[in-house]
């Protein structure tokens, strides 16, 4: 994904040498660049940039008050740059991603892009599980507790409770239960409405599973998982499904320790 990026400071010469800098980095775009505090406020709320290159100091409003006023919102990010080191303390205390000193150099530049990017992967998730857990919470009595699927002469009721696994198969669904395999017409957009996310959780765009039935998770790259069900079957974990199916496996520590 990539992200969009604001420059603020006052020294032109500096303005180019970042630029500079964030036109080597894949998937970062720089959107505006402002002079001065004021104007830097008004680009924020304009260009809704996810990292933003902070002078200390320069006319109008210092970078530690934009700092400070940007710190309750997680989908900005903030790396100071600076001709003076004094005020890193500063930085930090404000949750700075990273503190540049200028002259800036380029592999500082990169490292902190890519800190940033990670701290703003994680407020997505953040953000994902708070709607799964409100979705939970709230709409829990109204998910389906069976579903009509077709069979040669006519449509019978699966209980839920007795789906192993979901998977797509053009304008249709195969849903998997211990004895047999059924199949509706239907779009996992829809099933994904219909099912409760805390029991059969959709784990690609073109799969869910039963989180009880998972017997065996495999690592197979970097945020790609394997999940082994206990039908026998593989289903492989969407790259953006990743770290929500490890929370809702209660995997998140030995997932890490894995890693690590």
């Amino acid at each position: 994904m990539s992200l969009r990026a604001l420059i603020v400071d006052d020294e032109p010469l500096a303005q180019r040498r970042l630029r500079l800098a964030l036109e080597e980095i894949a998937d970062v775009e720089v959107v505006g660049v402002a002079a001065d505090g004021d104007e830097a406020v008004c680009e924020i709320e304009r260009l809704l940039p996810e990292l933003v290159f902070l002078d200390v100091q320069m006319p109008g409003r210092n970078g530690v008050a934009i700092a400070r006023a940007l710190r309750s919102r997680p989908s900005v990010q903030v790396i100071f740059v600076s001709a003076f080191a004094e005020f890193a303390p500063v930085a930090f205390e404000l949750d700075a991603v990273d503190y540049l000193l200028k002259p800036i150099r380029f592999d500082r530049v990169r490292s902190a892009v890519e800190r940033a990017r990670r701290r703003l992967d994680l407020a997505r998730t953040a953000v994902r599980l708070d709607e799964l857990e409100r979705q939970i919470e709230e709409g829990r009595q109204g998910y389906d507790s069976e579903i009509w699927v077709s069979q040669r002469d006519g449509h019978m009721r699966v209980a839920v409770d007795a789906i192993l696994r979901i998977e797509a198969a053009k304008d249709y669904a195969l849903i998997h239960t211990a004895s047999r395999t059924h199949i509706q017409r239907t779009t996992m957009a829809a099933l994904e409405r219909r099912l409760d996310p805390g029991k059969i959780m959709r784990v690609h765009r073109s799969s869910f599973i039963r989180l009880s039935s998972v017997r065996q998770v495999q690592w197979s790259g970097r945020n790609l998982l394997r999940l082994h069900a206990e039908d026998g079957a593989i289903v492989e974990v969407g790259a953006s499904y990743s770290r929500l199916v490890v929370l809702a496996l209660g995997l998140e520590t030995a997932s890490s320790a894995s890693r690590a």
